[in-house]
């Protein structure tokens, strides 16, 4: 079983890694009031369960999608209980079928490695290269719970602080999609 703390503070300056104290700082910065759970590396949506159950609230899935020519980038926020289908996405951006970004991409534009994408990540893109895309389901939830840029945290804050705070301050729009929760049905 995946033994989990919970903290309503930042860890100890010096402790983590730059990418991930970048996260707390902007939070600070931002009067954002969040929890932190820390637990070992967790590498799938099954199990970060015990992690929801901890926060309260589910995980977003943060899935980091390229063009075949690897020309444009999105980071795609959605409900982590939701399956992925790239036709659904791709049919609704108006472009060719996306697959997920390499690591190498992954590192350059958001900070992280493949298990550790966040949208916290996109104050590391200065080149504002990716494209923020937001499932629409994500709109009913209270809070909304990603890593710090590393998968052994995961923070809960206000959704509204998500989008009334967080994505401005980083200068992001969401572009809203909706994505069907039972795609082998359509």
């Amino acid at each position: 079983m995946t033994e989990i703390t919970l903290s309503n503070d930042r860890p100890e300056a010096g402790t983590r890694p730059a990418v991930e104290e970048a996260c707390y700082a902007l939070l600070d910065q931002l009067g954002i009031a969040y929890i932190r759970a820390d637990h070992e590396a967790l590498f799938t949506m099954e199990a970060l369960a015990p992690v929801e159950a901890a926060l309260g609230c589910g995980v977003a899935k943060n899935l980091f999608l390229t063009n075949r020519q690897q020309t444009d980038f999105y980071l795609l926020i959605m409900p982590g209980d939701k399956p992925f289908k790239t036709k659904f996405l791709s049919a609704q951006l108006g472009c060719s079928r996306l697959s997920f970004g390499s690591e190498e991409h992954l590192l350059e534009y958001i900070g992280t490695a493949h298990g550790s994408a966040s949208v916290l990540g996109l104050l590391n893109d200065s080149g504002r290269r990716v494209r923020l895309i937001a499932d629409a389901d994500l709109r009913s939830d209270a809070y909304f719970a990603c890593h710090p840029c590393r998968n052994t945290s995961t923070l809960r804050f206000a959704f509204s602080d998500l989008t009334d705070k967080i994505l401005p301050a980083l200068g992001y729009e969401p572009t809203w999609v909706t994505l069907p929760r039972n795609p082998d049905a359509e």
